[in-house]
C-alpha cells in the first residue's frame, strides 16, 4: 500500500510539472528591453539626426557662397527626407540582417515582421524599432557628408539619383561589413565603435570621387571664394558638437559605463582638435579664425569616433591633437599641392580624419575599456587589422562611387551647366534666394 500511495503522489507530481510546463507562456522578448536603455537610444537618435538637420546643413551652409545657401540647405533636407525612405525600404535589411559576409539579406524588406516586441538583433535591450531609427540617422548624414565635396556645381536631380543609389551600393554593404552580423571586417576584428570607416571615410572618399569626376568650381583658383555667413558656420559646428554625444556615447547602445567613457573621450578629443588647429592656423598665417577652430572641433569628433568606445582619456586626447594638426595640413595645404576642388573640406576633415582615428584605435585602444588591446598595450597586430579595413573601405567606396557617378553622368547629367554656376544654384536650379 506505501508503494502504491508512493507511485501515485510520483505521478500527481509529474502530471502537475507537466500541466505547469504546458500553461506557462513563452518568453516575452518585450521582457529583455531596459526602459533605462531605450530612453537613451531614443535621446541619441534625436541628437544624431540634430547633427544633419539643422547642424550639418548650417556648417555646410555657412560656407558657401550667398548664392548657393539656399541649394546648400535643400540637399542636407532633401537627403534627410529621400535615405528615411529608402532605409525603411531595403536599406536596414541590406545593413543588419544576416546575408553573406559582404551584404545583408532582405528579411526586413519594408521592415516586415519589425513589431513592438522585436528587440535590436546586436545587443537585445532596445526595441528593434529604436535601434533601425538610430541607425537610419547614421545613413542620413553620412551622404549629407559627401556634398561638401563637390559644392556649388552638382545637378539637384542628380543629387538625388546618386546619394540613392550610394545609401545602397555602397553605405549598407560597408556598414553590414563593420557591423552588421557576420560581416567581414567585423568578423577579422576591425574596430569602429560609431563610424570612422562606416561614416566618415566612406563619405570623404565619395566626396573626393565626386569632385575629381565633375572638375573645379567655375573660376576656383582665380577668383575668391568665401564663406558668405560664418555666424551659420559656427552655429552649424556647435550643434554638431553636442549632437555627437548621440553619435558616439549612443553607439553604446546602452546607458552604460561605456557610453559614459565614449561622451568623455569624445568631449576631450574635440577640445583638443580645436586648439591644436586653431595654434596651426595662428602659427602658420599669423591669426586664429572662426573657421579654423570650427573646423578644428569637427576634425576631433571625426577622428575619435572609431575610437570612442575603445580608448581612454589619455588616448583622446592624443587623437583629438593629432587630427587638429593633421587635418589642418590636408584641407589647407595638400588640397593646394594636389590641386583638386574639395570645396567644403569633406575630404580633407572626414576622409584623413576617419583614416586616422580608425588607425590610432588601433594603437591606443585599452582592453578594459573596449575588450582589445592596442599597441600600447602590446597588441600591434591590431594596427594592421585597423589599416585593413581603412584600405577595403577606400578601395571599394572609390570604385563603386566612380561607376556610380559615371552612369548619372551619362544618363542626366551631372553637373549644371556654366551659366547656372555664376547665376548661382539658389535661383537657377530653385527659384529662391536670400536677400
Amino acid at each position: 500500500m506505501k508503494k502504491f500511495n508512493a507511485l501515485l503522489a510520483l505521478s500527481l507530481a509529474a502530471f502537475s510539472g507537466a500541466a505547469c510546463a504546458q500553461a506557462a507562456p513563452a518568453p516575452n522578448p518585450a521582457a529583455f528591453i531596459n526602459s533605462g536603455d531605450n530612453a537613451w537610444m531614443l535621446t541619441s537618435t534625436a541628437l544624431v539626426l540634430m547633427m544633419t538637420i539643422p547642424g550639418l546643413a548650417l556648417f555646410y551652409g555657412g560656407m558657401v557662397r550667398k548664392k548657393n545657401v539656399l541649394a546648400t540647405l535643400m540637399q542636407s533636407f532633401a537627403i534627410t527626407a529621400l535615405v528615411t525612405v529608402l532605409w525603411m525600404i531595403a536599406g536596414y535589411s541590406l545593413a543588419f540582417t544576416n546575408g553573406s559576409p559582404f551584404i545583408g539579406g532582405l528579411s526586413r524588406f519594408f521592415l516586415a515582421g519589425m513589431g513592438l516586441d522585436s528587440v535590436n538583433p546586436i545587443a537585445g535591450t532596445i526595441p528593434e524599432s529604436t535601434f533601425m531609427t538610430f541607425q537610419m540617422t547614421f545613413a542620413i548624414i553620412t551622404p549629407a557628408l559627401i556634398v561638401g565635396s563637390f559644392a556649388d556645381r552638382m545637378k539637384f536631380s542628380a543629387l538625388l539619383v546618386f546619394m540613392g543609389a550610394w545609401l545602397l551600393a555602397v553605405y549598407a554593404p560597408i556598414a553590414h561589413m563593420v557591423w552588421g552580423p557576420g560581416g567581414w571586417l567585423g568578423g577579422d576584428g576591425v574596430l569602429d565603435y560609431a563610424g570612422g570607416t562606416v561614416v566618415h571615410i566612406n563619405a570623404g572618399v565619395a566626396g573626393l570621387v565626386a569632385a575629381l569626376v565633375m572638375g573645379k568650381r567655375v573660376g576656383y583658383g582665380r577668383e575668391p571664394m568665401p564663406p558668405h555667413n560664418l555666424v551659420l558656420t559656427m552655429i552649424g559646428a556647435s550643434l554638431l558638437w553636442v549632437g555627437w554625444f548621440g553619435f558616439n556615447a549612443g553607439s553604446a547602445g546602452a546607458a552604460n559605463d561605456r557610453a559614459g567613457m565614449a561622451m568623455a573621450a569624445t568631449q576631450i578629443a574635440t577640445g583638443a582638435a580645436a586648439l591644436a588647429w586653431m595654434f596651426a592656423e595662428w602659427m602658420a598665417r599669423g591669426k586664429p579664425t572662426i573657421l579654423g577652430i570650427c573646423s578644428g572641433a569637427v576634425a576631433g569628433l571625426v577622428a575619435i569616433t572609431p575610437a570612442s568606445g575603445f580608448v581612454g582619456p589619455s588616448g583622446a586626447l592624443a587623437i583629438g591633437l593629432a587630427a587638429g594638426v593633421v587635418c589642418f595640413w590636408t584641407a589647407v595645404y595638400m588640397k593646394e599641392i594636389f590641386g583638386y576642388d574639395d570645396s567644403l573640406d569633406a575630404f580633407g576633415v572626414h576622409a584623413i580624419g576617419g583614416m586616422l582615428g580608425a588607425l590610432l584605435t588601433g594603437v591606443f585602444a585599452v582592453k578594459a575599456i573596449g575588450g582589445t588591446a592596442g599597441m600600447l598595450e602590446g597588441n600591434a597586430a591590431q594596427l594592421l587589422i585597423q589599416a585593413k579595413g581603412v584600405a577595403v573601405t577606400i578601395v571599394y567606396d572609390a570604385v563603386v562611387s566612380y561607376v556610380l557617378l559615371k552612369i548619372v553622368d551619362m544618363v542626366i547629367g551631372l553637373r549644371v551647366t556654366e551659366e547656372q554656376e555664376r547665376e548661382g544654384l539658389d535661383i537657377s536650379l530653385h527659384g529662391e534666394q536670400v536677400l
